[in-house]
């Protein structure tokens, strides 16, 4: 395993539904960042049972479980722990990114609790039109994983550009 607190990582906050777990699956595949589950989650989480619902990115996945929060906070695999959410009090476009910094996103069902969200370094907001409650946790996710990728040049190359 590559020093994970030398990269852009994401952590699923007890997740609860898992077609958005998998899209972020997807996504840090796709963009070699490390993900972090914390338990407990709303589904079985097992490479056996991804693998059979399609999750075929799973084996380019470096996918680590934490049984709590409190075993996370203790690993403490980040430099910076950054919240995505609507309460947040710095706006992704301001935002600088640092290697190690660590993209939390909550239950989709409900956020995180009050101590985790006191608890990140960083309560980062995405900017939305007025009046619509929040993005989709994955959405969210991707948008501000490649941005953070973006800012310190760590996007993979990509061999799919065809010049078309």
């Amino acid at each position: 395993m590559n020093d994970v607190k030398n990269r852009i990582s994401f952590a699923l906050f007890e997740p609860d539904i898992p077609q958005n777990a998998g899209n972020v699956f997807r996504t840090a595949a796709c963009l070699n960042t490390v993900v972090h589950v914390i338990e407990p989650c709303g589904f079985a989480l097992s490479h056996a049972k991804l693998r059979r619902a399609g999750m075929d990115y799973i084996d380019h996945l470096e996918l680590i479980t934490h049984t709590s929060w409190a075993k996370f906070v203790e690993t403490k695999p980040y430099d910076r722990l950054v919240l995505l959410t609507t309460k947040g009090d710095a706006s992704l476009p301001d935002f600088d990114f640092r290697s190690g910094d660590c993209l939390l996103l909550g239950r989709e069902s409900a956020g995180v609790p009050d101590d985790v969200h006191e608890f990140a370094d960083i309560r980062l907001v995405l900017p939305m039109h007025a009046g619509l409650r929040s993005l989709n946790v994955s959405v969210a996710g991707a948008i501000a994983g490649f941005e953070a990728l973006r800012q310190l040049q760590g996007l993979p190359s990509s061999n799919t550009i065809s010049g078309h």
